[in-house]
């Protein structure tokens, strides 16, 4: 196969090649927050405030000039983003409040309160704005790495194209230090490829003749040719830009509930601002002059600025933390679901296990040389591509066993296999026949069946021979042996040398080494942790008794994993459902938090799921709802304190007076508290 195509000779590999679809190399910049515009506006604006003032002892109409200056330099964005929300949405919010302050502050002689208040107010959006940039990038920096060209091998030349361009079959060539253009199999080559960007491993994998590799992962210092399995808008990649545009746009219901609340909020603070400015001079007998100053600090207070800001900046900077670790979130309702997690349900193959099968036990009868009956089954059922053959045929390599000729290969269907091997006919399959003492046997079709079946022919095409009897001896002792291991949840298949039990094999998928501390860790969280799987109960429970988990449901369908997965959130609550096949789709679905696994999961799981572990990696569960309660906790901290600041302030505005710039710090200053409490989770 690897000779079928004809491969260009590389010209150079020194690393000075074009590297089609690569970005340019973005570094951190710590000039990068003061080239914000928004934070130029703010800085600008404050500068300005320290001007005007300057000049206020001495040019007082000059100083009033510039202070109109300030207000309109750090103002005026979010002047903008005020009215564009009174007009398209018919609401108010914090922003158009705080304007108003300020424009108030100023209408009675206040113009240095008014400008701070717009200089704090300015800065802590530019803040903000900047910071919950930095969470995002953590997520969607990989969409920068999308390739947009690729180097096709078209008649052993050269071409490059367009990515979109590309179809499944194409031969590409990626050079040492590009970015991979498309999912696909390695059809030639070896090198390291850094996968950072798609499952968080730190450490570069090896690549080979026949591995997969995915687009937007960054090719080491070896040539790869790749053969493209999948296009671009269907590869891996375009499934994770999907997830990430997906989860910057969708809003969890906490922020939803603050942003009605703010509509409503922001309403009564205007019908109390114009109360408190009509009302004390007549029921107070204060003076215009000073209702209208307290009025303005009322204003100012009762803004829900830090409220507004307790939700977002922790969530966003959560999301990315698990991002950098490669755990993908669809969105911040996901965050905030798993931090209620009761229950975690795992899938058992290709999620507690490993998904293949391996021997563990091979046992040989009297008279039997055991590495040649290994040879012999090895050489048999390598005529198969059933995943228990394919374990049986891994265990002889992994003994370095050279596989013998097999003549007359062929399938006992729903039993085993059976083939010649040095004139010695031998048979593999189910421990059945240790029961019944039947041998199964069937012809595999050949070229006189096909004659018969188009009527040129005798015979009548596949038939069942007469099934031979078994011999009796030793079967009490190959049964006993059986019953041990299917105990232990083991699949038992026997070799038969003619009517003889030559041996005895048993297989059984290994659990991940990292299964029994993810199960561990959970319950150390106080959640019950659950498997649900469609083998028999016999495997399930040793599987389980393994792991340590909870609860072990078994001999499921898929239908039946939904109805488990509804009934352990009636029970317990919030469930998380942790699965990877097309099978595990209903119950991701079924799920209050759907995890799919992002590098042997099916295309449907990963569509299913809300989190997305890209490394597969299930030990990173525990810490990832640890994270997600955590920024829970924050949040609450955040709304508590923005919450008693604002009620501080307005108690001490009317009960012993309250100074505008103070006022505006304590405001803005809480604003920023809560954000930079956020950004805590960063780390």
């Amino acid at each position: 196969m690897q000779d079928a195509k004809q491969l260009p000779r590389i010209s150079s590999l020194n690393g000075q090649a074009k590297k089609p679809g690569a970005p340019k190399g973005r570094k951190f910049d710590p000039k990068a927050m003061i080239q914000n515009t928004e934070m130029q506006a703010a800085l600008g604006s404050g500068l300005l405030m320290l001007l005007a003032w300057g000049l206020s002892g001495w040019l007082p109409v000059l100083s009033v000039i510039v202070y109109t200056a300030a207000y309109t330099v750090g103002g005026w964005i979010k002047a903008k983003e005020g009215v564009e929300t009174l007009v398209k949405e018919h609401d108010l919010d914090v922003n158009l409040l705080m304007i108003a302050a300020a424009l108030g502050a100023a209408s009675i002689g206040y113009w240095n309160e008014g400008a701070m208040l717009i200089f704090i107010f300015s800065l802590s959006g530019a803040l903000e704005s900047y910071t919950m940039d930095r969470s995002r990038k953590d997520i969607s920096s990989l969409m920068a790495l999308k390739p947009a060209t690729a180097l096709r091998i078209e008649q052993g030349a050269m071409n490059e194209v367009t990515i979109d361009k590309l179809v499944i079959g194409d031969l590409l060539l990626v050079r040492p230090g590009e970015l991979i253009p498309a999912d696909g199999t390695v059809y030639r080559g070896e090198s390291s490829v850094d996968q950072a960007s798609i499952t968080g491993e730190s450490v570069p994998v090896e690549k080979v003749y026949g591995d997969e590799v995915f687009a937007g992962t960054l090719n080491g210092e070896g040539a790869l040719y790749i053969e493209v399995t999948k296009s671009a808008e269907n590869s891996l990649f375009a499934k994770i830009v999907k997830m990430v545009e997906d989860a910057e746009a969708e809003v969890p219901e906490s922020q939803r509930f603050i942003k009605r609340f703010e509509a409503i909020y922001a309403r009564a603070v205007v019908a109390l601002t114009l109360v408190l400015v009509v009302l004390p001079p007549f029921v107070l007998g204060w003076s215009w002059g000073t209702t209208f100053y307290k009025a303005m600090v009322f204003l100012v207070v009762a803004s829900p600025c830090a409220l507004m800001s307790s939700i977002m900046p922790a969530m966003l900077s959560a999301i990315s933390r698990s991002a950098r670790k490669g755990i993908l979130f669809k969105g911040g309702a996901h965050l905030e679901n798993m931090a209620r997690t009761a229950v975690v349900a795992f899938d058992k193959t290709g999620t507690l296990t490993a998904g293949t099968p391996e021997v563990t036990d091979f046992i040989i009868g009297k008279g039997y040389n055991r590495l040649e009956l290994l040879t012999v089954s090895a050489s048999i059922e390598s005529m198969s591509r059933h995943p228990l053959a394919e374990a049986i045929v891994r265990k002889a390599e992994d003994e370095c066993l050279e596989l013998w000729n097999v003549q007359d290969s062929r399938s006992l269907t729903g039993w085993g296999v059976e083939g010649q091997v040095s004139g010695k006919l031998w048979r593999i399959g189910k421990s059945n026949i240790l029961d019944d003492g039947k041998i199964p046997v069937q012809r595999a079709e050949t070229a006189a069946d096909t004659a018969a079946a188009d009527g040129t022919g005798s015979d009548s095409g596949m038939t069942d021979g007469e099934p031979a009897a078994l011999r009796s001896e030793d079967l009490a002792f190959w049964r006993e042996q059986r019953t041990s291991l299917e105990k232990d949840g083991k699949t038992v298949s026997v070799i038969l040398d003619g009517d003889t039990v030559a041996g005895m094999i048993a297989l059984q998928d290994t659990v991940r080494p990292e299964a029994e501390d993810a199960v561990r860790k959970l319950q150390e969280l106080g959640i019950k942790v659950a498997m649900l799987t469609g083998d028999r109960a016999a495997t399930a429970q040793a599987i389980g008794a393994k792991t340590g988990v909870d609860l072990v449901f078994s001999d499921l369908l898929p239908e039946d994993k939904v109805k488990h997965i509804a009934a352990l959130r009636e029970q317990y609550g919030h469930t998380i459902m942790v699965g990877d096949g097309v099978n595990d789709a209903p119950a991701l679905a079924q799920a209050t938090v759907g995890m799919g696994m992002g590098m042997k999961g099916s295309g449907a799981a990963l569509e299913v799921a809300d989190v997305v572990l890209m490394n597969d990696n299930i030990g990173e569960i525990a810490s990832t709802i640890s994270l997600a309660r955590r920024c829970q906790r924050i949040v609450k901290q955040n709304m508590t304190f923005a919450i008693s600041v604002i009620v501080l302030l307005i108690a001490s505005n009317f009960i012993n007076g309250i100074a505008l710039p103070f006022g505006v710090i304590g405001h803005e200053g809480s604003t920023i508290l809560v954000i930079l409490n956020g950004l805590r989770l960063l780390r």
